[in-house]
């Protein structure tokens, strides 16, 4: 992505020198069960924390390396200043959106942080991938997780970690809009795999979301190639629920399902990629079999 000479949001708080631990040793294996289980969770409070726990454990176990009073390498600078690019970028297009929408848009903070973090909605790792929680309307990244996303999963591309931040940050449009609240408590109503689906709607609208940001992103700046385009496009491909537990254990439980397959994912980023109409994102009127 050309980025260059574009401002860096302040709406960041970088904890990575408060003493936390970086996780090594976790491996695809631990990506993927961490993945299928929490990744793009939405940041629902109580669940987050007891999904969390089993996974942290299985971490734990595996070796870490404290990081306090460390110097960041020139990729993680790189990574932190991206990050804060991007994360500008979505304040700027969801601005304007919510204007026309007649709304005030009150931006998320971004917390950059090191193996593991508190936050309201319970304990954070690193081997979950980023994350939004609506308690404190904040995005968490642990910067590795895009070194172990291409490393991993084979998803690049500059397009595809800002896809990611961009799907959170949907995540934090949705909280805005009332929308993750209302989702959270007709979940909080129905069975295991009833809510299943409800999380497939949330995710995949979020995922909508990041394509309307990029959409305006790079309708304004020009700053996205069509090769990059593609790599994100498969970065939704690779994380999809029926890949991953495919990857994982052979096999797919697809009442199981909380994110969206594959298809779905890859399909609603383009649709809002390719449209940036936000009126097209409604994934909660539509029939589950239709999604």
């Amino acid at each position: 992505m050309n980025l260059n000479g574009r401002r860096e949001s302040t709406n960041v708080d970088d904890r990575r020198r408060g003493g936390g631990k970086k996780i090594v040793g976790g491996g695809i294996g631990a990506i993927i069960i961490a993945v299928i289980v929490a990744y793009f969770t939405g940041g629902k409070e109580g669940a987050f924390q007891a999904l969390t726990e089993g996974v942290q454990q299985q971490i734990a176990q595996r070796g870490e390396v404290a990081t306090e009073g460390r110097e960041f390498t020139a990729e993680e600078d790189s990574l932190a200043k991206f990050s804060k690019q991007i994360l500008a970028s979505t304040e700027d297009v969801w601005t304007k959106r919510f204007q026309e929408m007649g709304q005030e848009y009150e931006c998320p903070k971004m917390v950059l942080y090191t193996g593991s973090v508190q936050t309201s909605c319970g304990n954070g790792s690193a081997a979950m991938g980023p994350f939004y929680c609506g308690g404190d309307q904040c995005v968490y990244i642990d910067l590795s997780f895009f070194q172990s996303m291409k490393k991993e999963i084979g998803a690049t591309g500059e397009f595809s970690n800002a896809y990611v931040i961009a799907h959170e940050v949907g995540h934090h449009v949705q909280e805005q809009l009332g929308i993750l609240g209302r989702a959270h408590q007709r979940m909080a109503q129905l069975s295991k795999e009833e809510a299943n689906k409800v999380s497939v709607m949330i995710e995949l609208q979020a995922d909508f979301f990041a394509g309307v940001w990029g959409y305006y992103e790079n309708k304004t700046f020009h700053s996205v190639s069509d090769r990059e385009i593609a790599e994100a496009i498969k970065c939704a491909q690779l994380i999809g629920d029926n890949y991953l537990q495919q990857q994982a254990q052979g096999y797919v439980v697809p009442e199981s399902f909380t994110h969206g397959t594959s298809e779905q994912r890859m399909r609603w980023f383009k649709l809002g990629l390719t449209t940036g109409n936000i009126n097209l994102g409604d994934t909660f009127s539509k029939n589950y079999e239709d999604l």
